[in-house]
């Protein structure tokens, strides 16, 4: 089969609307293969052919480069004098001259060589392309559509781009499936020998912080901002956030009313993943007391050259604090960039314990209990009574214990059966 040189003019314009390339590329592609296949059919693969498609004429303009002898041998190599002047007035021997002809059609050999060189152009300028319009996006969000799942690797279109999300990558609280749209991080552009591959994301933490960015505005103003982010993809995420703005509470910002701009980005990245928005401290001691929420922290003590911080909660926070699995300290770890051991305050609990420090009013405790004159402790010290067994009238009596009490109730019921 010819390859007829006409119907090729008028498939460039097709070629370059659905490789999504500029014409003029897709032009000079096509005037390497035609020159490829002018050797195959008329000269020698050896020869310095130049072709130009004239759009106008339905024709092709081939020049061959020759050199300029008195006796020509091999007329695809050389040219005489007398044919050279034709092309260049001023030739000499010894020069190099392009000499002019034209071509209508190629065989069949040659038209398969044609064919060959153009997809493999149209391959090499379609990851330039790749390579031009996404190099520039490495660190934004771009949407695309799962095309295939495999064992580890899910590969998703963008645009006309093909891409990859491998294992590391993926949320583990998500199943993709063909056809699913999806909105990815554009974490890098792998060259590889079948061109460049867009590396995707759902499991970074730059994921959460671009849907955060285009949830808050006054982050863009600098009235608020995200310190330090730490995630578990498809299960937890705990942010850092803080507030140059006197007056701005930078958590309910990010929260947003009625919890509107936290929960789209819950919606986005799945409901299972739960997000934990603290107020970011310079000082340790209160930013990892912070980072541990829900906890109610009691004290930490900070090791700064080994970057270590050893915490105490109530005997009844422990679990909380570690969280499931030690999830809970081991993204506070991550967020505060300090390596948390938790231990259980004992002291802070029980019958024995002092008074004023079960009842010390603080933001990391539960709310203080209310006393009473008549809920005193027992061994409150009082004036003497001058008579035992009654009680004096300026003064309330003193609670009993629950001992006591039992013990008096078991004396009168035996009184009484007596």
């Amino acid at each position: 089969m010819e390859l007829e040189v006409k119907q090729l003019i008028a498939a460039m314009r097709l070629i370059a609307e659905e490789k999504n390339l500029p014409e003029d590329t897709v032009q000079e592609i096509v005037e390497q293969a035609l020159a490829a296949a002018y050797k195959r059919d008329y000269g020698d693969r050896e020869q310095e052919v130049r072709v130009a498609v004239n759009t106008s004429s339905g024709g092709l303009d081939v020049y061959v480069e020759k050199e300029v002898v008195e006796s020509v041998a091999d007329e695809n190599f050389e040219i005489s004098l007398v044919d050279a002047k034709k092309n260049k007035k001023d030739a000499k021997l010894g020069d190099m001259v392009e000499h002019y002809t034209t071509v209508e059609t190629f065989g069949r050999v040659a038209a398969q060589t044609a064919k060959q060189v153009i997809m493999q152009r149209l391959r090499e300028a379609e990851r330039e392309v790749v390579m031009a319009e996404y190099e520039d996006r490495i660190g934004e969000l771009v949407n695309g559509i799962v095309s295939r799942v495999e064992s580890r690797i899910v590969r998703i279109e963008v645009g006309k781009a093909q891409g990859i999300m491998p294992a590391s990558e993926q949320s583990a609280a998500e199943r993709y499936y063909p056809g699913q749209r999806v909105k990815v991080y554009l974490k890098d552009i792998e060259k590889g020998f079948r061109g460049p591959q867009l590396i995707l994301s759902r499991g970074s933490i730059e994921l959460v912080r671009r849907l955060l960015e285009a949830e808050v505005p006054e982050m863009e103003g600098g009235a608020v901002e995200m310190k330090e982010i730490a995630r578990e993809a498809g299960v937890r995420t705990k942010l850092a956030v803080a507030s140059s703005v006197q007056g701005v509470d930078p958590v309910g910002t990010f929260v947003g009313g009625h919890g509107t701009r936290v929960n789209a980005v819950v919606n986005e990245i799945g409901d299972q993943e739960k997000i934990d928005i603290v107020v970011w401290d310079e000082n340790p001691e209160v930013f990892i007391a912070s980072a541990l929420s829900p906890t109610k922290v009691t004290k930490v003590t900070i090791d700064e050259e080994e970057k270590r911080a050893q915490v105490l909660v109530p005997e009844d926070q422990l679990s909380v604090a570690i969280g499931r699995g030690g999830q809970n300290v081991r993204l506070a770890s991550k967020l505060t960039g300090y390596e948390i051991d938790i231990s259980a305050d004992k002291t802070s609990d029980g019958d024995d314990a002092p008074e004023e420090t079960m009842q010390k009013p603080s933001n990391n405790s539960h709310e203080p209990r209310k006393t009473t004159d008549s809920q005193k402790p027992a061994h409150t010290p009082a004036k003497a009574d001058p008579t035992p067994g009654t009680v004096d009238q300026g003064k309330k009596p003193k609670l009993k214990r629950k001992s006591e009490l039992e013990n008096e109730l078991l004396s009168a019921i035996d009184e009484h059966g007596a």
